[in-house]
């Protein structure tokens, strides 16, 4: 089992990217929580890892705080709830946020991400009740880092990628990124791109 990793930031494309570790890559999926805190490439990262082995693949999985790590392995232990839609949750909502959603019993929200039909809302909302008993809901989110600018349509092309690796049909993305787009000047990255288009879904 490899539980942590810390090395260079080699590449990052949402939702993987590629830490160097004394030489050897170790390809990661993450989700966008812990994407947008990630470091410039070339710099240091560590982060908390899942390792999955199926007969047809073997998937790292990095997330920023062990309680971002702690859900996922909670939530692919429902009943229909693989790693993709574990890292499609957790991407388009905060530890916080699905507790609250669970307490809640807020189907509606849950039914916005990819993959999350009414029937397998309604089941996470009933087995994940109990697994998440004790859970502190009103931790601080973590403050997503700043990233580096770059520019225009290669961040269109970057936001609407993220979102169909992610689980979402190529023509909503491009639905959402462009509903998501804010006036003229008024975007910075791709990353940031990615938060507003998910924030408009869970929020509407």
């Amino acid at each position: 089992m490899i539980g942590r990793i810390t090395g260079v930031l080699v590449d990052k494309q949402a939702p993987e990217i590629l830490v160097d570790c004394q030489g050897v890559g170790y390809e990661l999926q993450v989700p966008l929580n812990t994407f947008f805190e990630l470091p410039g490439t070339g710099e240091t990262v560590s982060l908390h890892t899942h390792f999955v082995v199926r007969e047809d693949a073997q998937q790292l999985f990095g997330f920023a705080s062990i309680r971002e790590r702690k859900l996922f392995r909670t939530l692919i232990r429902v009943s229909g709830v693989g790693p993709k839609m574990a890292l499609a949750i957790l991407s388009g909502m905060t530890a916080s946020e699905f507790v609250r959603c669970v307490r809640a019993n807020d189907t509606a929200t849950l039914v916005r991400l990819p993959g999350v039909g009414k029937k397998t809302a309604e089941r996470l909302l009933v087995e994940m009740r109990d697994r998440i008993a004790d859970w502190d809901a009103g931790a601080a989110a973590p403050e997503p880092a700043t990233a580096a600018a770059g520019g225009g349509d290669h961040w269109l092309q970057e936001a609407e990628s993220a979102l169909v690796a992610l689980g979402y049909k190529p023509q909503e993305a491009a639905r959402m990124v462009s509903t998501a787009m804010p006036g003229e000047g008024g975007l910075e990255s791709s990353e940031e791109l990615i938060r507003l288009a998910l924030k408009n879904v869970v929020n509407k």
